[in-house]
């Protein structure tokens, strides 16, 4: 009995070693790879989140590294108290959009984790410009200048994962410190 538990153990081990040698390694490559997705941003001198439309097209730099060039799309309204003594003070209604773009570098972190061929991790940073227009009302004589404003320069850091639903197509969760999005991943 027990020859037949150890030539049966020896037998196991040996197809399991034959049988791992002959599987592929997949080595996923990243980049190639068109993101599009919906989203909230927080911006503390809004007060609350606010809509967001984004898109970036990541680039391989390296096997785990990609750039992706982004452009963003943001707008909201608030209100600004203003009056003098030929007009009555009251609130206007103005508009400010913001159109932040810029570089998304990202690292993929799927082997250091052990995740499945159809998962993927990623740690990055956003560093970019946005350009901002504001729209007051007719009749507004006051300040056109927010002290509160957005500032030009983009920063953001990000952590996210992408589900691949088949080889071309992948949903992904990007959260970040700017804008936090949830979209299609397109792969070519």
């Amino acid at each position: 009995m027990k020859n037949i538990k150890t030539a049966l153990t020896l037998t196991l081990l040996v197809t399991g070693l034959n049988l791992a040698a002959q599987e592929k390694v997949h080595h996923e490559e990243y980049g190639n790879t068109l993101n599009l997705g919906v989203g909230l941003g927080y911006y503390g001198y809004v007060g609350h989140t606010t809509p967001v439309i984004h898109a970036d097209y990541e680039i391989a730099v390296s096997r785990y590294f990609t750039l992706a060039p982004f452009l963003a799309y943001y707008s909201y309204t608030d209100y600004n108290n203003w009056g003098d003594p030929q007009n009555p003070y009251r609130d206007y209604q103005y508009r400010e959009t913001v159109i932040p773009m810029g570089v998304k570098a990202s690292y993929y972190f799927d082997n250091l984790v052990g995740a499945a061929p159809s998962w993927d991790f990623y740690l990055a940073g956003s560093l970019g410009f946005a350009l901002i227009s504001t729209t007051w009302p007719d009749g507004y004589g006051g300040s056109t200048i927010l002290k509160s404003g957005p500032s030009p320069l983009f920063l953001a850091l990000h952590i996210g994962t992408e589900y691949h639903m088949t080889k071309k197509a992948g949903l992904f969760l990007d959260l970040s410190t700017g804008v936090s999005t949830f979209g299609l991943a397109v792969h070519f």
